[in-house]
């Protein structure tokens, strides 16, 4: 099994998401991240999503995922010639003795403190997702309260695969 990241642009319309997603359910397909957002042109969306399988299964979700009317444009990037982020909101419960621990991990990854009380914090990362799994795995000591992933939001490198739609 691996894993690919899916680029998809399609028409900004109701139920598009639906309409994607249930082709996943539909088949069998899993997605371990999905993100969604308009682009600079407000009458598209472009959707991220990462997917697993063997290479039969994941060359089938793109051939059929590229049938779909709403569909404009669809292609993996590889993450050789893509850039990979994902945002997480981690909310740590922590004394006010341990708050500055907490501080000091987050500035190691460069996090930002968002909310502080009186027995918690929340942090802001952004980062590749190895960067956020890293930062969350170095609270193991404390207890985590909430957390809330993005999933990952990615383009491609440089100006040659720009699609430009109409």
């Amino acid at each position: 099994m691996q894993k690919k990241v899916f680029q998809i642009l399609v028409d900004n319309t109701s139920g598009v998401l639906s309409r994607i997603s249930g082709l996943f359910s539909r088949r069998g397909y899993n997605i371990e991240s999905i993100t969604a957002g308009v682009t600079a042109q407000p009458q598209y969306t472009r959707i991220t999503i990462v997917t697993s399988g063997d290479d039969e299964i994941l060359d089938q979700i793109e051939k059929q995922v590229a049938k779909l009317e709403d569909v404009k444009d669809i292609k993996e990037l590889e993450p050789e010639n893509s850039v990979y982020r994902e945002l997480a909101m981690v909310k740590v419960k922590c004394s006010a003795s341990e708050r500055q621990n907490v501080i000091s991990v987050a500035d190691i990854f460069r996090g930002k403190i968002i909310d502080v009380s009186t027995d918690c914090v929340m942090v802001e990362i952004t980062g590749n997702q190895e960067k956020v799994d890293a930062f969350v795995k170095l609270l193991d000591g404390y207890e985590i309260l909430e957390l809330a992933r993005t999933g990952i939001a990615a383009l491609v490198r440089g100006s040659e695969e720009v699609v430009y739609l109409p």
